[in-house]
């Protein structure tokens, strides 16, 4: 009897053993994922910042073309030749920054 009782003893000690390192082993991957889950999280916000200052820079572009459209033929004459060909008014000072800044 004594056999009998070792060897259920042993069995229920290996059950028992490869439950914990199954609990284990599901502990790690959810925490593999959970870090892996962050870092994805942050790198999309960082994204979203990027693309949100993109739309604000469309946005009063396209405020700056409303009101230069809104306005009559010599103002949007005017507008081209000094945003595209850069030209100047007459007797008008143009600084140009070359510090690349």
């Amino acid at each position: 009897m004594t056999n009998t009782g070792r060897k259920k003893r042993r069995k229920n000690a290996v059950v028992t053993m490869a439950f914990r390192l199954f609990f284990v082993l599901l502990l790690l991957s959810m925490l593999a994922a959970y870090i892996s889950n962050q870092v994805t999280i942050s790198s999309k916000r960082a994204e979203l910042e990027t693309l949100n200052e993109q739309v604000t820079q469309q946005q009063t572009e396209n405020q700056e073309l409303q009101r230069v459209l809104s306005g009559d033929a010599d103002q949007i004459t005017e507008w081209v030749a000094r945003d595209s060909y850069n030209y100047a008014a007459p007797n008008e000072r143009i600084f140009v920054d070359v510090t690349g800044n």
